[in-house]
C-alpha cells in the first residue's frame, strides 16, 4: 500500500472496523453475525477490553479480548481472556504489524490460536480452524487494501 504506516495503523486500529467481516451475515459466519462492544478506551490502549458476541448456526458465541501491546504506528496485539465460547477456534492471540515499505506500507495480520476445548468442537476446529483463521486475517488485510485502493499496489500473496 502506498499509504503511510500512520494512516494504515489509524485505519486498522479501529476494532469495530477491524472486525466488520464478522458483523455481516455470510455463509462463513453460518448465517449469523457478531457484535463488537468496546470499553471507554475503544480498544486503543494497553489494557483496553473488547467484547464480541452473537449467534452463529443458532449457537450463542462470545469472547472477551484485552489489548496487550500497542506501539503506533507499527504494532498492536490483543488476546482472549477467560474462556471464549467459539466454534472452530479456542483462545487466541492476534495482532498486526505495519512496516514502512518504500514510500508506503506493508501490513501483516497474524493469529495464534488453540483448538476449542469441548471435545465435540475439537474435530470441527481441526477441520475448519485454519480456514477460518485465514479468512479472518485476510479479511482484515483486504479491508485496509480497499480503504487505500487508489494507493494500493497489487499483491499476489494476499498481504498488502
Amino acid at each position: 500500500m502506498s499509504a503511510s504506516p500512520e494512516r494504515v495503523f489509524a485505519h486498522i486500529d479501529d476494532h469495530e472496523r477491524l472486525s466488520s467481516h464478522m458483523s455481516q451475515s455470510s455463509w462463513r459466519m453460518g448465517g449469523g453475525r457478531m457484535k463488537t462492544t468496546l470499553d471507554e478506551r475503544r480498544g486503543q490502549s494497553v489494557g483496553s477490553h473488547i467484547r464480541v458476541s452473537g449467534r452463529i448456526l443458532g449457537l450463542e458465541l462470545s469472547l472477551n479480548e484485552v489489548v496487550t501491546e500497542r506501539e503506533p504506528p507499527n504494532r498492536k496485539v490483543w488476546e482472549t481472556v477467560g474462556s471464549p465460547r467459539l466454534l472452530v477456534i479456542g483462545s487466541y492471540l492476534m495482532g498486526f504489524e505495519v512496516t514502512r515499505r518504500g514510500s508506503g506500507s506493508h501490513l501483516r495480520v497474524f493469529i495464534d490460536y488453540a483448538w476449542p476445548h469441548p471435545w465435540p468442537q475439537r474435530w470441527l476446529g481441526r477441520a475448519l480452524g485454519g480456514s477460518y483463521a485465514r479468512w479472518c486475517t485476510q479479511s482484515m488485510v483486504s479491508d485496509a487494501v480497499r480503504q487505500f485502493a487508489s494507493d494500493a499496489k497489487p499483491s499476489s500473496t494476499g498481504v498488502a
